[in-house]
């Protein structure tokens, strides 16, 4: 058996407690999935189906990472009339545990994990038409594997994994820190208490759907992976609880489709090969 390196070691250490030696593996083959049709608001199992058609001139952004030695700081995009990879850029420095949200052509990338090991705070902005980096004012809270929910006039930067000399072992956090982009560079918005997660949590699925941020499974306090979601009405200004995932997950790959929210993948009690949808009522 092959040793870990120290970088692969640090990620696997993060979550040592939620993996089997004997994980199963994913299906194979180009599939997408169809949320099964329900009832209300809630999750439901989905069903493998042939991808429809991508729409024309698409892209996908791909940012910093880990290879099998070292962090990663190359920038590079996806373009569906291509069909390839191109390199755009390169991080400031090599990261990992990063955020990043594709919004009207610029890619937001906030926080995770340098070469120090520790989280930054640091938020930039990349320009996909001129390749240029913008900085913005650093996030108020240092954090890895947190979440990055954009809405209308929003950013929300949600939860994750505190780690630095002040704590022994790595912090989960509650906290939400927000982002007014109609406001651009003046700064983060101040935040009560009261508007903190309910449940301290790192390496969630989260997304904006029907008006509300909402947030499921990851990692926390628990000595299980966690199953909780819950939704913010920004209007309301409050957290509401949502039904449990079915398959409580961790590290899941998750997108807002045809108005209900997909989580795919990820680890629970080894990696899981489940594909759930969340649908929310307009109530």
């Amino acid at each position: 058996v092959t040793p870990l390196t120290p970088v692969c070691q640090e990620i696997l250490d993060s979550r040592r407690e939620y993996f089997l030696p004997q994980p199963s593996s994913l299906p194979s083959g180009d599939r997408s999935c169809q949320e099964e049709p329900g009832e209300g608001p809630g999750w439901g199992k989905g069903r493998i189906q042939s991808p429809p058609a991508p729409p024309a001139s698409q892209r996908m952004l791909g940012m910093g990472g880990t290879t099998i030695s070292e962090r990663c700081s190359v920038v590079e995009m996806y373009n569906t009339d291509e069909g390839r990879w191109r390199k755009r850029s390169s991080l400031r420095e090599a990261a990992m545990g990063i955020s990043l949200t594709l919004r009207g052509g610029h890619g937001y990338l906030r926080g995770g994990g340098r070469q120090s090991k520790y989280a930054v705070n640091a938020f930039e902005v990349f320009d996909t038409d001129t390749r240029s980096w913008t900085r913005f004012p650093n996030i108020p809270t240092k954090r890895a594997f947190s979440s990055f929910v954009p809405t209308e006039e929003k950013l929300f930067s949600l939860g994750g994994l505190r780690q630095g000399r002040l704590y022994r072992q790595p912090k989960f956090m509650r906290t939400v820190d927000v982002f007014d982009l109609e406001q651009g560079g003046s700064g983060w918005m101040k935040m009560e208490r009261s508007c903190y997660l309910k449940k301290r949590r790192a390496d969630f699925v989260a997304g904006y759907l029907r008006g509300r941020v909402v947030v499921a499974g990851g990692l926390g306090n628990q000595p299980s992976v966690l199953e909780s979601a819950e939704a913010f009405h920004p209007e309301k200004n409050k957290w509401e609880s949502l039904p449990p995932m079915p398959t409580p997950r961790c590290a899941c790959s998750s997108i807002v489709l045809r108005d209900c929210l997909l989580a795919v993948g990820g680890v629970s009690q080894g990696l899981s090969t489940a594909v759930e949808a969340l649908c929310l009522s307009d109530s």
